[in-house]
């Protein structure tokens, strides 16, 4: 079982190259926020508990999304493994990771964090609010107040699997494929 963490800032690319990392690798992606959209969606006890935060303005406790990520790894036995995206975003939360894995008997093989530049992270995110609909895509001071969030308070994971030899910086400047093919090379050298 392989299992990877897939880490950037906002706009470096990960939900595109995710996607084909999952049909290369045969991965079970699990991303938070379609986590949260399920069990909401489906009325679940995890789903209730986190709407109950979010109508209060408050963030939603690691637990419940632990928990929400255990019923997503449960759920598939039969995986040959998970790429993460958006998760974990703090140490806490990447401590909380490591310790569910662990009661599975496996771990986070690598993560593998796509470097972008602050500038090529903010006219992506603009071009993409092109389409997005999202509204915060389209405010320059919004996306970049976004990336100093990510680096003062995300970034530190990085260093955490570092320490333990699993952080992997994978250029994220060049075409679709291009980025693909540097990730898909630091997975096989995993392998």
């Amino acid at each position: 079982m392989i299992n990877l963490i897939l880490f950037g800032p906002p706009g470096s690319g990960k939900g595109t190259q995710a996607a084909k990392l999952i049909e290369q690798f045969h991965l079970i992606h699990i991303s938070t926020g379609d986590l949260f959209r399920y069990e909401m969606s489906h009325d679940t006890p995890l789903g209730q508990e986190a709407k109950a935060y979010m109508a209060k303005g408050e963030l939603v406790p690691d637990s419940v999304t632990i928990g929400m990520l255990r019923n997503k790894v449960e759920s598939h036995p039969e995986a040959a493994g998970f790429i993460f995206d958006g998760f974990p975003r703090t140490i806490p939360q990447a401590q909380a990771l490591d310790a569910l894995l662990a009661e599975k008997g496996t771990e986070v093989a690598a993560l593998l964090a796509l470097h972008v530049g602050d500038e090529e992270i903010v006219q992506r995110i603009k071009l993409r609010g092109n389409t997005s609909g999202r509204a915060d895509d389209n405010d320059e001071s919004i996306i970049r107040n976004r990336i100093n969030v990510y680096k003062n308070e995300t970034h530190p994971v990085f260093d955490f699997y570092g320490k333990k030899g699993k952080s992997q910086t994978i250029n994220g400047i060049g075409t679709v494929d291009e980025i693909f093919e540097r990730l898909c090379e630091a997975i096989r050298r995993l392998l």
